[in-house]
């Protein structure tokens, strides 16, 4: 069988059931594992390159008001890679290539391959996506073993939580400028792992806050992951943001309870790596849970005196 992946997250899920060699090409976001990225590209951004948050969010509100797709099909590259499958999603329209960049595109395919569009809402139907690529690719057994891994973890995770225990209040960030929070299955993963999510709401879109929105919010723990960046990235555009001083009042930023987070690997995509986001949520929430090393190392706490040194500094 010869696969395309539009989907980072179903490129993940593919070279878990040991796919590695029918996956003929992918999407210009699929970087794990690092084979991924020796695969040719069939599907690129027609964002600009080099340009800040602001301007990503001010161009992908352009387009989507336009009614433009954000992807670039490689027609020619994809018409020469003979695919039987086709993996892409209807969630999202700005995180992935969709059913509409396909449609045109497949039309002048003298075969035309099989199309899986996987629209997660929650965990479950996550759980259940790696079930249906297991079915579309004869790897069905594999998709059942991979659960059960997942669901050991999830057990040995959840059965250290303690229940009794006060629930923080987390704000999760999932872009800078502006703000926006998640949803869909990270307050579900924060929910889980022993938080409340001030804003978020599972099964539903991100949305949109205003600065004073957070600063009202109040919340427990913040925690930083733009899509797209590493944990690193997150935690230098926030040290650049403008803040006032009444950020500083935020109890998670006087109690230096603010963490930055790679999206990508843990949160925003909808495949298994997302047990190890829960595992980073729970030690976050509960210090004393024993997580995988993984988890330990993707935490990367941001002191309020970070922002001061930034202040002073301008």
């Amino acid at each position: 069988m010869r696969i395309v992946s539009l989907l980072p997250s179903a490129t993940e899920i593919l070279f878990a059931l040991g796919l590695d060699r029918e996956i003929v090409g992918v999407s210009h976001e699929c970087d794990f594992p690092l084979q991924a990225r020796t695969k040719p590209v069939v599907i690129h951004s027609r964002l600009p390159h080099d340009i800040s948050p602001a301007e990503i969010d001010h161009f992908v509100r352009e387009y989507v008001s336009r009614g433009e797709s954000l992807y670039a099909v490689d027609v020619d590259l994809l018409e020469t890679l003979h695919p039987d499958l086709i993996i892409t999603q209807d969630l999202c329209h700005v995180c992935a290539a969709s059913p509409d960049d396909l449609a045109t595109v497949l039309s002048r395919f003298e075969r035309q391959p099989e199309v899986l569009c996987l629209n997660p809402q929650d965990l479950g139907d996550v759980w259940r996506d790696i079930l249906l690529v297991g079915e579309a690719t004869c790897r069905g057994l594999q998709a059942e073993k991979l659960l059960d891994q997942i669901g050991q973890r999830l057990g040995a995770l959840e059965r250290q939580i303690d229940s009794s225990a006060s629930r923080p209040r987390v704000v999760f960030l999932e872009w800078l400028q502006p703000f926006y929070v998640s949803g869909h299955w990270v307050p579900e993963m924060i929910q889980r792992a022993g938080g409340e999510d001030v804003f978020g709401r599972a099964r539903t879109p991100s949305f949109r806050v205003h600065l004073q929105d957070v600063v009202e919010a109040e919340p427990d723990i913040l925690l930083l992951a733009p899509c797209g960046y590493a944990a690193e990235q997150a935690r230098n555009e926030y040290f650049s943001l403008d803040l006032p001083d009444q950020w500083k009042a935020i109890p998670a930023v006087r109690s230096n309870r603010v963490y930055a987070l790679e999206a990508g690997s843990y949160f925003s995509r909808s495949g298994p790596r997302l047990v190890t986001g829960m595992e980073i949520f729970a030690k976050i929430f509960q210090p004393a849970v024993s997580v995988s090393p993984e988890a330990e190392s993707a935490i990367l706490p941001l002191p309020a005196h970070g922002i001061a040194a930034r202040a002073a500094s301008v």
